[in-house]
């Protein structure tokens, strides 16, 4: 679960490394899966000098401080579904998107659970090289 403070991994190219939770959207209560989330960039990933890789031509995205949207992919809490199975992640994630739901980068690494297609989330799940 989710909560104000919450720090949580991202795992898309947007730059971003580490991300704090500050504001769970359109909820009273602590976020799962699939939720949306107002997040502080706390790390930022560093690809090269300057901010940018010049052999990949890769840019950071997002920097130290900025302020985004992020939708949580993994949680570490335990959760169960309709048919009786039960998942646990080893750590909380997330995926930094744009104000209209775009995923702001273009690739991801790691898994993100499957309860994001009943969130019609699936351009982070069609991103996403495997979900469980």
């Amino acid at each position: 679960m989710i909560q104000l403070k919450t720090m949580l991994n991202c795992i898309d190219n947007s730059g971003a490394a580490v991300v704090e939770c500050v504001n769970v959207l359109k909820k009273k209560r602590a976020a799962t899966v699939g939720d949306r989330i107002v997040v502080v960039v706390q790390k930022q990933r560093n690809f090269g000098p300057e901010g940018t890789n010049s052999s990949t031509g890769i840019a950071n995205k997002v920097r130290r401080g900025d302020i985004r949207h992020a939708v949580i992919v993994r949680v570490r809490k335990e959760m169960q579904r309709l048919d009786g199975s039960r998942v646990k992640f080893d750590d909380n994630a997330c995926v930094l998107v744009n104000k209209s739901g775009d995923p702001i980068g273009t690739r991801m690494n790691g898994v993100v659970a499957t309860e994001l297609r009943n969130r019609q989330w699936s351009k982070i799940l069609s991103l996403a090289p495997m979900h469980v």
